[in-house]
């Protein structure tokens, strides 16, 4: 997951980052900080969070590197919110029925109750701020709640997903077993073609609740004869036999 923590100082223990440096520190020690700016510099990017979290730059990559003519399979998948300033990574060999349940309740909820408790401590020290500190507190505040707005949303969504209900099955392929979390996708091209599944196939739009995105019509239905109807057919057949 990708999470700073409240005041951006403070990343949540299984922040992208931090899981990241503590590799690098595990390898190289005490050489750790020196070839993670090494590594920056070869990516041209400010720092790893840059390369993680914009969709065009490490997501871009595994897409490429996961790809074959057609066949499109990135292991790796970022759920963000609407800016990207909140994504959770989910690992595709792992995905279950139960995988958006439990991002929910061990992540995206709990983050949602820590910014709302952000949101009301902003509130509470606006009435006693003057000047440039209240000024800030104000600027404060409208992101905290653009921010919580956007984890609202990003919850709901999950929820309806896992609610369909979601049973990934790994036999059906990526782009298959993605469709359902297409909203979630933030780079232009795969969010496409995750979506364009369920464009041109109904039976899969169906199966994963996301009907109204599906461009093929219905074939009808042929109507089956009542037994009334059944009965005064069959007669007929025989009359014309006598």
């Amino acid at each position: 997951m990708d999470d700073l923590g409240v005041d951006g100082t403070q990343p949540h223990r299984d922040d992208i980052v931090l899981r990241v440096r503590q590799v690098l520190t595990v390898i190289w020690k005490d050489r750790s900080e020196a070839i993670e700016q090494e590594a920056c510099e070869i990516l041209d990017v400010k720092d790893l969070r840059e390369y993680l979290r914009k969709p065009a730059l490490f997501f871009a990559d595994h897409l490429k590197r996961y790809s074959k003519s057609r066949r499109q399979a990135p292991i790796y998948w970022p759920l963000s919110t609407a800016s990207g300033s909140y994504t959770l990574w989910i690992y595709y060999h792992r995905l279950n029925d139960q995988t958006l349940y439990t991002a929910l309740n061990k992540y995206v909820k709990p983050k949602i109750d820590e910014v709302e408790k952000q949101l009301r401590q902003i509130e509470s020290d606006l009435p006693g701020a003057a000047g440039r500190a209240a000024s800030k507190l104000r600027d404060a505040f409208e992101e905290t709640k653009v921010f919580l707005e956007e984890l609202c949303e990003f919850r709901d969504e999950l929820q309806r997903v896992a609610g369909l209900p979601y049973k990934p099955n790994l036999n059906d392929g990526v782009l298959v077993t993605a469709s359902p979390l297409w909203k979630l996708f933030r780079l232009p091209k795969w969010r496409k073609d995750v979506r364009e599944v369920c464009k041109h196939n109904r039976s899969i739009a169906i199966a994963h609740g996301l009907e109204e995105l599906c461009e093929v019509s219905a074939k009808p239905s042929k109507r089956k004869r009542s037994r009334k109807q059944k009965e005064e057919f069959e007669q007929s057949v025989l009359g014309d036999e006598d």
